[in-house]
């Protein structure tokens, strides 16, 4: 039996010569007439500042290598939500427009279905000769190989890191994992990648590649490595404001960001309440993100804990992220290869016990125990934003987001303050791969794709012309024109920032400006009535 690994990468080779992106992306003609491949990484409920290159304390060596080799994204986005990103990542539409998010009166959301016209991104790659893989986290609706991937490993049990009871292999179930075994997710999912790409390597060397590499790293239950959480064990046992300002004072440093600290939301918990669960978890549980002085030193303990497990699941991710470039390497792939590596939402501040329940007497961060980050640490997590994973504030939509690609990316280790989402993923790997997007099927229009390509930001600091950025999740809502962006949590008024000068949403312009205010919420819900009368399929 084999048995696959557990992260998510997206690999995408292009089959347009060289001389069709180097006269968008590299002009150096050293750039080799090769095929271009593409692998992308998407980590789960990952913050905003918790990679090194971001401002993080975590070792995360590899990540921060491929940042220095190519570009770091200051303004990229994702939907706040895992399976609504997952979405517009693979179809280059909004969750929304493909039934994967909500919308009033309509069979949508969690469990809706694409239209037959939203096709995934390895649809649209085969006829140009790809091959595809698929490595990890799944989360889209129907089956993968059905969905135009030719080999997969999908972890569909997102409550065992240790062992998995529902997972398949090329749609096929596979026997559940056995505790004890050795066996942990991050690093079969990338097992289960480097065998694609070996396997590609010996039997379709003249063929691109896509792979996309899908880590639950570090989604929810904290499990990690005994030696891993070693590591970090008493990093975190202290102020985790003072983690949150070491984060920003490294932000500021870099240039990644210029803006201000927001204020931590003392008031803001977690976005959905599950009563039981702080009784299960103890008394070393707190449900908002407290001054650390206010703490007992049984809950200061049990909250550094959490954070280190934490920090144990992202460095291993990175580790193992490691092992997939060193295979790329290994098959003389890597310069040829763009790699993207984002997140699926913000940090989150959840606290709920699913699975196999928790048991207090267990080694926090193994198979019996179930903790979350939880609002105090994913506030350190999301620095300098607002909110959490479900919100659209910032610290809910904004992602890291790397781009290395040695033959087609010129700078080294640039930021680019170009605005970005997952729905432009699609039209840049179209763009560089040379196939055209998809205008009418079986004689049918397609409806227009909002994605861009990204490939001119590639070559400058530049932004790409857009009309409007959108979100809208779980009552919560936002639209970004340029720097302004107009915000609501559910249930409240607008806000207005102007990201410009207050990127992390501290300073509120909507009483200034109620006709901009009026102008965006009329395009926000003129957006949503468009997404509604879309044609199913």
């Amino acid at each position: 039996m084999k048995i696959p690994g557990m992260m998510m990468i997206l690999g995408l080779t292009g089959l347009c010569a060289a001389c069709a992106w180097s006269a968008q992306v590299d002009e150096s003609p050293e750039a080799p007439d090769r095929p271009t491949n593409f692998v992308v990484i998407l980590a789960d409920d990952l913050g905003f500042s918790d990679v090194g290159c971001y401002g993080g304390e975590i070792e995360t060596p590899n990540l921060d290598a491929l940042a220095a080799g190519g570009l770091q994204f200051t303004q990229f986005y994702n939907t706040g939500r895992c399976w609504p990103t997952r979405a517009a990542l693979m179809t280059g539409y909004y969750a929304q427009q493909v039934r994967r998010d909500k919308l009033p009166g309509v069979r949508s959301g969690g469990g809706g279905v694409r239209p037959n016209w939203a096709r995934l991104l390895p649809e649209m790659l085969r006829p140009s000769g790809f091959r595809t893989y698929h490595s990890g986290k799944w989360h889209i609706d129907g089956q993968v190989l059905q969905n135009g991937f030719d080999r997969s490993y999908r972890l569909n049990d997102h409550d065992h890191f240790f062992d998995p009871r529902n997972h398949t292999e090329d749609d096929e179930r596979l026997p559940p994992v056995e505790l004890g075994t050795g066996f942990y997710t991050t690093s079969a999912i990338a097992d289960h990648a480097i065998r694609c790409l070996q396997d590609h390597a010996a039997e379709h060397p003249d063929k691109p590649f896509f792979q996309f590499l899908a880590f639950t790293t570090p989604h929810f239950p904290l499990h990690a490595l005994p030696e891993d959480i070693a590591r970090y064990r008493d990093v975190y046992l202290r102020d985790w404001q003072k983690v949150r300002q070491e984060r920003f004072a490294r932000q500021e440093k870099s240039g990644l960001l210029d803006a201000r600290l927001s204020d931590v939301e003392r008031d803001v918990g977690p976005p959905y309440h599950f009563a039981d669960a702080m009784q299960v978890l103890g008394p070393g549980e707190v449900n908002r993100p407290l001054p650390w002085k206010q703490l007992t030193a049984e809950q200061q303990r049990f909250q550094a804990t959490k954070m280190a497990i934490h920090a144990a699941m992202v460095d291993r991710m990175d580790r193992d992220i490691g092992r997939v470039l060193q295979q790329l390497r290994e098959m003389d792939a890597f310069d040829d290869t763009l790699i993207l590596f984002l997140s699926d939402n913000g940090a989150s501040a959840e606290i709920m016990v699913r699975g196999d329940g928790h048991d207090r007497a267990a080694a926090p961060g193994s198979a019996k125990s179930y903790l979350c980050l939880g609002p105090g640490w994913s506030t350190v997590a999301n620095t300098p934003f607002r909110r959490h994973k479900t919100w659209v504030h910032e610290g809910g939509i904004a992602t890291p987001m790397i781009a290395h690609w040695p033959h087609g990316i010129t700078a080294r280790g640039e930021l680019r303050g170009t605005s970005g989402h997952v729905i432009d993923i699609v039209p840049t790997i179209l763009d560089l791969a040379g196939v055209p997007p998809t205008t009418s099927l079986k004689g049918e229009p397609v409806p227009s794709a909002p994605g861009k390509s990204l490939v001119p930001a590639f070559a400058a600091d530049v932004q790409i012309e857009r009309d409007h950025l959108w979100w809208s999740h779980e009552g919560h809502r936002a639209l970004r024109i340029g720097a302004w962006k107009l915000v609501a949590a559910s249930g409240d008024e607008w806000e207005l920032f102007d990201l410009s000068t207050d990127r992390a949403e501290t300073r509120d312009l909507s009483a200034e400006q109620p006709e901009r205010v009026k102008s965006m919420a009329g395009l926000w819900q003129a957006r949503e009535n468009e997404f509604l009368e879309l044609v199913e399929d």
